[in-house]
């Protein structure tokens, strides 16, 4: 690209494939491996160059704090997301409370993942009774911490009698509930109404990072 040195375009050219294909800004570590560049210095030194010529905007307190610039408009800023435990897309298991949040535990999510809201928060995933929802084993659901859900919605529901959570599509069924999986060969959670309270809407997915 004009204007650019062979590596800053390298590294330019890196960081947009990056974005587009994990939605998310990759570290520096990340592009010193993936540009075969010999150490984080150089890497830091290429991106000062591309900030400079206005290709791109860093956040230097935030491991993935790299925005690229179109135009004059930012894209893919990250923010941090608290992870709060693990939720169950199979059988039921308990999940932590938002009032015991490990803050010193982040993912670092984009806009475009929390779609503008303030209250979220991220859980683990673990089972594969979402897997046709592209929800597997592992991966982190970003969720809007809310108590309303439409039919259809992908929730994080706590069943106050048996004092967990799973999560399932939402449905009303008259005064029941429905929690659908969606995986073929396991069967719906049917329960009262009045046992279900929804903890968050699913806003994104971000495949396993192991």
């Amino acid at each position: 690209m004009k204007g650019l040195s062979i590596k800053q375009d390298s590294i330019l050219k890196f960081i947009r494939d990056f974005i587009d294909d994990k939605d998310y800004p990759p570290s520096i570590r990340d592009i010193q491996i993936g540009c075969d560049i010999s150490s984080t210095s150089v890497v830091d030194y290429n991106l000062k160059g591309l900030e400079t010529k206005g290709f791109i905007k860093r956040d230097r307190e935030v491991s993935r704090g790299i925005e690229l610039m179109d135009g004059g408009k930012r894209r893919s800023r990250t923010v941090n997301v608290p992870i709060i435990g693990t939720i169950a897309a199979g059988q039921p298991i308990p999940v932590p409370s938002m009032d015991n949040v490990d803050f010193d535990n982040f993912f670092e999510a984009t806009d475009d993942m929390t779609r503008g809201r303030e209250n979220v928060f991220a859980l683990k995933v673990r089972g594969t009774s979402m897997i046709d929802a592209l929800v597997n084993d592992g991966d982190i659901v970003i969720l809007e911490q809310t108590s309303a859900a439409d039919d259809g919605d992908m929730v994080a529901a706590w069943l106050v009698n048996e004092n967990e959570a799973t999560l399932k599509k939402f449905y009303r069924e008259g005064d029941r509930v429905r929690l659908q999986p969606c995986n073929s060969t396991m069967k719906p959670i049917f329960t009262a109404a009045n046992n279900v309270e929804i903890q968050g809407r699913v806003l994104a997915t971000v495949g396993r990072r192991d």
